[in-house]
């Protein structure tokens, strides 16, 4: 068995809390650049230039690359081997988000749903935990922004619904999100399970890093390029004033599913995608 402290967790935490706020993944930028030659619009490829300035500025200045920080969302791997020596592990995990938080001076946007009063530190967080072999702890951070997050969707459909179906509600859920979400947009797909489980698949497809189709199913890997070329052919745009950058990415994640339904849930991201990952 391996020992890893509370107060290690807690540390590593709160830098991923600081970090993916305010620096902008690799995969992110990359895309967004290179999407500049092949965006038509001038007023896009605008827009694009812009999105890459304020990246280097948050990176150069060490503030927030939007002000929406997010509600913080974990996916945790603990493997079968580690004890977490101290608090709990969620314990832990809360502890990092409310000093990353704090120190990192970020927007603290976590309130009661009903009377919305704040609880002032950005905790509660969402954490979904899977045990797995080993002895690692590996835990990955999402900070979600609700301009893209109140754009997410879900639906139902009949097995007979099939693959068109699939298409169609994803096409018209970001038809319907329009400039909301500040595209260019990632999309993060679940489909199959139970209701709770294609939501949790969708955004973990977002952690999936920008370019990187799905490689444990290349049926799925073509669904989503197809995708993505259907949304770029809508022309919504960057922050939603016309081009064919309107999505830098669509990622798709599956689960088995009941014989009588087909759950899809669209989980959509900003043109930020925060996600950041620590190994323990």
């Amino acid at each position: 068995m391996r020992t890893i402290s509370s107060d290690d967790t807690t540390k590593e935490v709160k830098r991923l809390c600081i970090e993916a706020n305010l620096y902008l993944g690799e995969d992110v930028l990359t895309c967004i650049e290179s999407n500049l030659p092949k965006e038509q619009n001038p007023v896009g490829k605008d827009i694009l230039n812009i999105l890459i300035e304020n990246a280097n500025i948050a990176k150069e200045k060490a503030i927030p690359i939007c002000q929406d920080t997010g509600m913080a969302v974990f996916f945790v791997q603990l493997g079968q081997e580690v004890i977490i020596e101290g608090k709990t592990i969620e314990e832990a995990i809360n502890d990092g988000v409310r000093k990353g938080y704090e120190e990192g001076y970020l927007r603290k946007s976590v309130v009661h749903p009903l009377t919305r009063k704040n609880t002032k530190d950005n905790t509660p967080a969402i954490i979904h935990y899977e045990m797995v072999k080993g002895d690692k702890l590996v835990i990955e951070f999402a900070p979600k922004g609700f301009g893209s997050e109140n754009m997410s969707k879900l639906k139902m459909l009949k097995p007979s619904d099939g693959v068109d179906g699939i298409k169609k509600f994803i096409i018209e859920t970001v038809k319907e999100a329009g400039p909301n979400p500040c595209p260019p947009i990632v999309v993060g797909v679940g489909i199959g399970g139970t209701v709770d489980k294609c939501a949790q698949i969708a955004k973990k497809a977002l952690l999936r890093d920008v370019g990187k189709y799905n490689y444990k199913d290349s049926y799925i890997a073509d669904l989503e390029i197809e995708l993505l070329k259907e949304i770029n052919s809508l022309g919504i745009g960057p922050q939603g004033l016309g081009g064919n950058t309107t999505a830098l990415a669509v990622n798709i994640e599956t689960f088995p599913t009941h014989i009588a339904g087909l759950p899809v849930v669209v989980n959509i991201n900003c043109h930020a995608s925060r996600h950041k990952k620590v190994v323990i």
